[in-house]
């Protein structure tokens, strides 16, 4: 079986305290022997250097044609509609100069990566082979390993080249083990930014001809209208590609109907949402009745209703950022951590499920309080699915938690149908577990998939407390976190290996109180 590049670290970071603390010649031929029996960090850094500088060149080419296109698009477009949704070929050139500019950021960051991890990785191999010579040496001072009887006394001279043997195998075995940790961060950083650059590269994740390859663009640059377009962009990745699928898959009247949807949206907003509600799994018939309800309403009146969550905030920045209806916190009632975050999560991807709860059966209930009382009613719901726990009299019960096969099988009934994927639970017994889960995490929610998370802290009296947050975005090193609490927070990478998520939560969940990330649910494509 291969070693992964976390086993390799982990595995070297052992036998460092091994060969340290060896305390006879046999010991430390058997841990020396370890040592060397440890895979090398693989990879060619001159494939993945060519690589790279084919990306660059190719980022040089996408760069050209965006100024290209963006002077078309300065020089002034008739108004004349292009596509077979009735996109304006203003709207429809300068998308395309946006594309391309993100094409060619899109090369520039992933030739970056991988020029990158070609020096790193050959870095880490030449530390490595330098530690490998330095274990090899000391190996060959101590020769064969001691009889039984010969292993019980060591005389001043035996024991003088045991410790000169050890001196320099602790400083082979530390190479080895800086080496290891270097490839690991480098292929875990290069597998981040290659997810996130593949994920971005989005209108060509919509495959489909039944639509036009400006219909196509158009969907995939539209944002709603407050934050940043970037992190508030309307289809993810994934929705491109399910509503691709979708389409491919719609009888040809029911191609047409959806078809004379899209045409008959009052804005890119619109026809955007249209196309995630048939990304979330719905049939033309509801995407029609959401249609009727969505109708002519304008982008801000869109966001407000659909996207729960808009990042106002950039991964700069730090502190946590409201997010609510009207005034109404997306929080949890009570002990509900567990459905209030999936509730959440499914409004970010089902925005038909996100009308229901912000507008009511027939998408008009705009009342703030009955808005509260909806999205309660629905936490209730889940964590009656899930089995939740209970406490209090039955006349005056209420929510206690729920266990983790309880928030599988919630996140499984109501998100897996709407993403695609299904879930299945990953215990985090260490800062090791959490570094080599990362890159999974950082694809799902690249693609626009959350991801559930648990966190845990212990009083005083040693009882534990778990909460329930979500992962719902990824940028560069830093990681979105939805707290049930009504908030979002960019956390870094390192907070989350080391565990400690408080900046998400509050001190109770941070390291120095014996805070601690313990479970995650990866999906399964």
């Amino acid at each position: 079986m291969t070693e992964s590049s976390t086993d390799r670290r982990k595995r070297l970071a052992e036998l460092t305290g091994d060969i340290d603390s060896a305390g006879s010649k046999n010991d430390l031929i058997e841990a020396i022997d370890a040592a060397l029996g440890v895979s090398a960090p693989e990879g060619d850094p001159t494939t993945l250097e060519m690589l790279g500088k084919r990306y660059k060149d190719q980022a040089d080419d996408a760069t050209k044609l965006s100024e290209r296109v963006a002077k078309v698009a300065a020089q002034g477009i008739p108004d004349v509609w292009v596509g077979d949704t009735s996109v304006l070929a203003a709207d429809a050139v300068n998308a395309a100069a946006r594309a391309a500019a993100e094409m060619s950021e899109a090369f520039t960051g992933g030739g970056k990566a991988l020029l990158t991890f070609s020096d790193q990785l050959q870095a880490a191999q030449k530390k490595d082979g330098d530690g490998r010579a330095k274990l090899s040496e000391a190996r060959g001072m101590l020769g064969g390993k001691d009889g039984f009887f010969d292993d019980l006394h060591e005389d001043d001279e035996e024991e003088s080249l045991r410790l000169k043997a050890r001196s320099l195998a602790s400083v082979g075995v530390k190479l080895r083990h800086d080496a290891a940790v270097t490839a690991d961060d480098a292929a875990r950083d290069a597998a981040r930014d290659l997810n996130k650059w593949a994920a971005e590269a989005r209108t060509g994740k919509m495959d489909t001809d039944e639509l036009t390859a400006v219909d196509r663009l158009m969907l995939a640059d539209t944002s709603n209208i407050d934050g940043d377009p970037e992190y508030n962009e309307i289809l993810s990745a994934n929705d491109l590609e399910r509503s691709g699928q979708a389409m491919e898959k719609l009888s040809p009247a029911d191609r047409a109907r959806m078809e004379k949807l899209l045409h008959d949206a009052k804005t890119p907003q619109e026809k955007a949402y249209l196309m995630k509600a048939l990304a979330s799994g719905y049939s033309v018939d509801e995407v029609e009745t959401f249609g009727g309800k969505i109708h002519g309403k304008d982008p801000k009146w869109l966001q407000e209703h659909l996207a729960p969550v808009t990042t106002g905030n950039d991964p700069s920045q730090t502190g946590q950022e409201n997010q609510d209806f009207d005034g109404k916190l997306w929080d949890q009632d009570g002990e509900t951590c567990v459905p209030s975050s999936t509730v959440t999560a499914r409004a970010i991807v089902d925005p038909v499920y996100a009308l229901e709860l912000t507008g009511g059966p027939d998408g008009t209930d705009d009342d703030p309080e009955h808005f509260r009382k909806r999205l309660t009613d629905e936490q209730l719901r889940l964590h009656e699915q899930g089995d939740g726990d209970n406490s209090g009299w039955w006349w005056d019960e209420h929510p206690s938690g729920m266990d983790k096969d309880g928030q599988e099988e919630i996140s499984n009934k109501n998100l897996s149908p709407h993403t695609g994927d299904s879930y299945e639970q990953q215990s985090m017994d260490g800062a090791d577990d959490r570094r080599n889960v990362l890159p999974d995490i950082e694809k799902s929610v690249a693609e626009g998939k959350p991801v559930p998370i648990n966190i845990e802290r212990y009083d005083e009296d040693g009882n534990r407390h778990g909460h329930s947050m979500m992962i719902i975005g990824q940028e560069g090193d830093k990681l979105q976190i939805y707290n049930p609490w009504g908030t979002t927070t960019w956390v870094t990478e390192d907070q989350f290996i080391s565990g400690d998520l408080s900046a998400a939560a509050d001190d109770r969940y941070s390291a120095a109180h014996k805070g601690n990330v313990d479970t995650v649910y990866i999906q399964q494509g």
